[in-house]
């Protein structure tokens, strides 16, 4: 973390940023991705949790000049992020005042049905998103699924590991608030192997439809000839 103490118009005014992506959560940076246009007060107020309003009170603008590089440098260490293959053994969410260790399966199953048929389409959405961009040939090569798609599939994977509860999706989608209070360093790269193993989770959506399909096809077909021979 970076500290320093401005001055405004009406006392002072202390702000901390950090300084490593191990020190950002995931909602911070969704709401810096998010933003259209960002500016240095909203970078700095998304890192500090202080309101915009707020550090306008500054007086002097030059004092933020101290954070500029720590901002720099974490937009530049979130590209390598992506890159990361190293998926964490565990994630600990705070569910009230309760803490709740929860392993990570390293081969990211989804489970149960309702959570990996939702996963499973809030990846193709995002994998078509980019297809429309770069066409189907090279959309591997420009491929980055957004912080916000990476939540959402990462609250279908962990409702009901850390609540204990029923798979629910309203309340499944509910649970974002709480994966985004994860560290970033931790919830992307988990992300970005449901993304990775996509292509076998379209197998197996392509392999159980077909084949349902081909049954009801066969049953029309043997339900027509029974009429015809009638």
């Amino acid at each position: 973390m970076i500290e320093k103490t401005l001055k405004t118009i009406d006392g002072s005014l202390r702000v901390r940023i950090p300084t490593i992506l191990n020190e950002i959560t995931l909602g911070q940076m969704i709401e810096i991705q998010e933003k259209h246009y960002l500016d240095d007060l909203d970078a700095i107020s998304i890192l500090s949790g202080i309101p915009k309003d707020d550090l306008k009170n500054v007086i002097n603008f030059n004092d933020f000049s101290v954070f500029g590089e720590s901002v720099q440098s974490l937009a530049h260490q979130i590209k390598y992020l992506y890159n990361s293959d190293i998926v964490p053994h565990n994630v600990t969410f705070i569910l009230g005042k309760r803490k709740v260790l929860v392993k990570v399966i390293h081969n990211l199953s989804v489970e149960p049905a309702g959570a990996f048929l939702a996963a499973r389409d809030i990846i193709a959405d995002e994998i078509n998103l980019h297809i429309n961009l770069y066409g189907e040939e090279h959309w591997k090569e420009h491929f980055q699924p957004s912080l916000k798609a990476c939540c959402n599939v990462l609250a279908q994977y962990f409702f009901c590991r850390a609540t204990g509860k029923k798979y629910d999706e309203y309340e499944a989608e509910e649970f974002n608030e709480e994966v985004k209070k994860l560290r970033v360093t931790e919830a992307l790269p988990i992300a970005k192997h449901f993304f990775t193993c996509y292509p076998d989770l379209l197998k197996q959506k392509i392999g159980f439809f077909q084949r349902l399909h081909l049954y009801w096809r066969r049953k029309q077909v043997l339900r027509r000839l029974k009429n015809l021979n009638t």
